[in-house]
């Protein structure tokens, strides 16, 4: 399933591959020293079912889940969100780290993707703190805005979604996560093309929403609300931790 090796011809192959390290033999490393060994078996399983899907390349990358997973612990996470889901990789990363009475909003516009993971997650003894929700986010997250209650309820959210809509998702969810908690914003550096020239041979829908990464980044790095940390983790995972 995997290839090594750092030419240009051959790039890696592994499932939900998109390290910007330019080695895929240092990736391969990484991945069969530090992540495989010490992966659940539950998201192991899952993994082995999501590279079946022709849309595999959509998933949390191995190496990633394994950071979110160690980060909700870190922060002792309990009330999470998830916008963008695919077949749940991420989000049993999260649902495993969560405590017993932990919960997850998680809200993706296609049902099908997320039963396909469902029962790998029903088996592991995490689906109970998911409340998975059909159709577009930004709705639901208007309504949430709406109830005074839910501002700052939120200890983590983490946006792995369509891009073009990225700032409209943060407008919102930063009044949703609690001032000290954390929002992670999945694929910033999308493909390493963000620091393409304009006339890069990009494939089309890199080239699409770019522009609309680079939008984002724009906003967060000045957004006075929130510190800032952008890491080269799968395809670019940007953390914020809200301050005020």
């Amino acid at each position: 399933m995997a290839t090594t090796g750092d030419n240009q011809n051959g790039r890696h192959q592994e499932v939900g591959h998109k390290s910007l390290l330019q080695s895929d033999a240092l990736y391969q490393y990484i991945l069969e020293t530090s992540v495989y060994p010490r992966e659940p078996e539950a998201m192991k399983e899952l993994r082995e079912v999501t590279a079946k899907h022709p849309w595999n390349l959509m998933t949390t990358s191995a190496d990633e889940g394994q950071f979110l997973n160690m980060l909700l612990k870190l922060i002792n996470a309990k009330n999470t969100m998830e916008i963008g889901v695919y077949t749940g990789y991420s989000l049993l990363a999260t649902a495993l780290a969560l405590p017993h009475d932990g919960k997850i909003l998680a809200m993706d516009i296609n049902r099908e993707n997320f039963e396909i993971g469902l029962p790998v997650i029903e088996k592991a003894g995490v689906a109970h703190k998911i409340d998975f929700r059909e159709g577009p986010a930004l709705p639901v997250l208007d309504l949430m805005i709406e109830d005074p209650k839910n501002h700052g309820s939120f200890d983590f959210i983490f946006v792995d979604a369509d891009k073009d809509n990225y700032i409209n998702y943060h407008k919102r969810i930063i009044e949703l996560v609690k001032v000290g908690g954390l929002i992670g914003y999945d694929n910033t550096l999308w493909s390493g093309s963000v620091v393409a020239p304009a006339d890069a041979p990009l494939r089309k829908y890199i080239r699409y929403y770019r522009d609309f990464v680079l939008e984002l980044n724009k906003a967060l790095a000045a957004d006075p609300r929130i510190e800032i940390c952008q890491l080269p983790i799968g395809d670019g995972i940007t953390l914020c931790r809200r301050i005020s």
